[in-house]
């Protein structure tokens, strides 16, 4: 109630010469969204709170910063340019930051010591690292090759520090100056102590090796990409192409050979992990136990039918299973598995209830007890304080459109607590003992604050107040700010459809507004929530203050909503969501402020596919339609991500027919624009080429905007005005 009263008198209190927002003011500097804080981390001793934040001058470059508690002042740490004027990156490592939709530079990821006393960071392709008590000299350079040097780490004790150099794993002694390699064999197909592929960009498993407990050994995945086929994947830039051999696992074929090793890092020895006969798997995650002397290793097979957590001896390699989820459709993979420091203990979450709830196990695979069970998911375990007995999660419970923080008793005794009150989003970052904590929160209305509590929700500071004053890069434009609306509407079969509603500005009685649905549509992302836009969201405050209504809708299909919710376009893509999409329009049509004729629709990666989707099969509703990096024939993706919805196109050459959208082709009546990276090596450029011959074939006439050397996210500043710029001048062709 307060954060809304402060917005509603900041909104009184705008000045009359408040200006107009643009596209160009949205990817200009400083950012709209005002101060912005990333990566946020406690220490170790819980003294300070560190985070990236971008250059006032350049959003995208980031420097590190610390909060210190004590001395109650926030303070640079590492200025990314005076370490590192100009920063080259390996195609390796630019391939990496795709996969984790990192679009920024200088440095992105830094990591604490044990003994909470230095920080190690990359950059450039050198290791870094940050000595907080030598005043004279507090940025090391740990190395200098001209091999590029990623994923580092440091070892429990703080005596190594780890990373990948020619995709072998290196290790550095800080005491001794010294390095040794601990794989020799990878090179071409073998990449030892790295995620690949799939891991990456569908498994959200963005390393390939994990320190014991006690620092002696390195579990590691070695992978063989031999199996995969070769595709040749052209890189179309302004002036020329570059030709790659790439290894792209096309669903339907054979994905890379992933085994499980742990190195001894005193004599190089690597004994490996027997994860079963069957080779065509996945290897989800790698986990250690407190023991250090057994793995948890979470083997998926191919069809995602079944997940097995194991349990392997490091000293025979031989293993067990301790627990088995199996599903009908597919099982989603999480990052809450938790070993307690009692050894005897582990948290584990499973959908086996529909939504995803918190589970306690021994050690040997035997179910004590469930720990929550709320009307909603439990979305992210933060941590656990072993003296009380409690853990701490996010969760949804009774309004899927908010995450809140709560804390559950592990074993029984106590009651579940609702910790974070204000209405919306809030993003934690526990402290290893779960002493305190951080908390990004924010609502459709506030951008972004963070504070500093304690486990009993006490707060401690604010980090960040970001409040809508005269002095935030947003004030001059909040005259015109559109506050978005939330609902319901009700699909097929009966269940909930959330949906966001932006209302024209200064909205006149009795005329009738063109429609921008804004949409993704596919599994995996939650896109109507009660959060602050991204800084790409300004975009529905440009064309709602242009005369548009922008309406976004989670159809079914989404996350963050249970089994049953997301179920229903299993085996069969672009039918269930396409339908919903339809519902969400005929909603549109009762209000008296729609023009029912003149409906857009705009998407991105799935939400193309699901604009030409819709675009195709309803062009009577659809008049203009958008669509960005779409997938337009799901052969050409990848098996871990179109398997799991899809099957393979040999078990289901029907549902694959269906979900293509050259079927429906001929039912394109309206405008559309496709628009695509010409480089982009996760949705096939080959995608949007295969459909211009189509169209073109059929004397189909449609628009297309292509970006030489741009992948998947087509970033920079530049671009991203050049593709916003050209797709609202599309709608105002076609709608206005």
């Amino acid at each position: 109630m307060k954060t809304l009263l402060c917005l509603i008198l900041y909104i009184v209190a705008i000045p009359a010469f408040s200006q107009k927002l643009t596209i160009e003011r949205i990817y200009s500097d400083p950012e709209l969204s005002g101060p912005t804080i990333n990566k946020l981390k406690v220490s170790p001793d819980g003294e300070r709170v560190t985070y990236l934040k971008g250059k006032e001058e350049d959003f995208l470059t980031l420097d590190l910063w610390e909060y210190h508690i004590a001395d109650q002042r926030h303070r640079l740490l590492v200025d990314s340019r005076q370490v590192l004027p100009e920063e080259t990156l390996s195609d390796e490592e630019k391939a990496r930051r795709e996969r984790m939709r990192i679009a920024n530079s200088g440095i992105i990821d830094y990591f604490w010591a044990p003994d909470s006393k230095a920080l190690l960071f990359p950059l450039g392709g050198d290791i870094y690292l940050y000595d907080l008590e030598n005043t004279e000299r507090q940025v090391r350079r740990l190395t200098q090759t001209e091999a590029f040097e990623t994923d580092p780490k440091i070892s429990p004790q703080g005596r190594y520090v780890s990373f990948i150099r020619d995709q072998n794993i290196v290790i550095f002694d800080l005491q001794k100056n010294t390095e040794r390699q601990l794989t020799t064999d990878g090179g071409d197909t073998i990449k030892n102590g790295m995620a690949d592929f799939i891991a990456q960009e569908e498994m959200r498993r963005y390393t390939g090796y994990w320190w014991s407990p006690d620092g002696r050994h390195i579990a590691y995945t070695r992978v063989d990409e031999s199996p995969i086929g070769i595709e040749q994947r052209y890189e179309i830039k302004g002036d020329g192409f570059t030709v790659y051999d790439q290894r792209y696992p096309k669903t339907g074929t054979a994905n890379a050979k992933v085994t499980v090793g742990v190195v001894n890092i005193q004599n190089r020895r690597t004994r490996w992990m027997d994860i079963g006969e069957d080779e065509d798997i996945y290897i989800a995650r790698v986990n250690w136990f407190k023991d250090s002397r057994h793995l948890a290793i979470q083997r998926q097979n191919r069809a995602q039918t079944r997940l097995d957590l194991l349990k392997n001896a490091i000293k025979t390699g031989r293993g067990s299973t301790l627990l088995t989820e199996t599903s009908n459709t597919w099982i989603n993979l999480h990052d809450a598995l938790h070993m307690l420091d009692d050894r005897q203990h582990f948290i584990w979450a499973s959908e086996r209830s529909d939504t995803q709830q918190l589970y306690l196990y021994t050690v040997d695979g035997s179910l004590v007890r469930q720990i929550t069970n709320g009307e909603g998911v439990v979305q992210d375990l933060h941590g656990v304080d072993e003296a009380r007995g409690t853990v701490y999660f996010n969760a949804n419970y009774g309004n899927p459109l908010e995450s809140h923080l709560y804390r559950a008793p592990v074993k029984g005794e106590g009651q579940l607590q609702k910790l974070s009150e204000e209405a919306g989003t809030h993003r934690i970052t526990m402290a290893k003992n779960a002493r305190v904590y951080v908390s990004q929160y924010s609502n459709a209305n506030q951008p972004w604050q963070t504070r500093l509590y304690d486990n009993n929700a006490t707060l401690l500071t604010v980090l960040n107040a970001n409040t809508l004053d005269k002095n935030h890069p947003y004030f001059p434009y909040l005259q015109d700010h559109v506050r978005p609306q939330f609902g319901s509407i009700t699909a097929e079969d009966g269940q909930a459809l959330y949906y966001q509603l932006f209302k024209p500005a200064n909205i006149q009685a009795g005329q009738r507004y063109p429609v921008i649905v804004d949409v993704y549509g596919g599994p995996g992302v939650q896109a109507v929530k009660n959060s602050w836009n991204s800084r790409d969201g300004f975009w529905h405050q440009v064309m709602a203050q242009k005369g548009y209504v922008v309406f976004l809708l989670d159809n079914r299909g989404a996350t963050d909503r249970g089994v049953s919710f997301e179920s229903p376009l299993h085996r069969l893509l672009g039918e269930v969501e396409v339908k919903d999409q339809v519902r969400g329009v005929e909603f549109l049509k009762t209000l008296p402020y729609v023009d029912p004729d003149r409906i857009g629709i705009f998407g991105w990666s799935y939400g193309g596919y699901m604009a030409i989707m819709a675009m195709f099969k309803a062009p009577d509703i659809f008049k203009a339609g958008v669509s960005v990096a779409p997938v337009t024939d799901w052969t050409l993706y990848d098996t871990h991500y179109t398997e799991r919805y899809l099957g393979t196109p040999a078990d289901n050459p029907q549902g694959y027919d269906r979900s293509n959208v050259f079927r429906y082709i001929d039912g394109l009546k309206g405008s559309l624009l496709i628009m695509h990276g010409m480089a982009d090596d996760n949705v096939l450029y080959t995608n949007a080429t295969k459909l211009y011959q189509a169209l073109q074939d059929r004397a189909i006439p449609f628009e297309q905007m292509d970006y030489p050397g741009k992948k998947h996210g087509i970033r920079g500043k530049k671009t991203r005005i050049h593709l916003y710029n050209h797709i609202t001048a599309f709608f105002d062709r076609s709608l206005r």
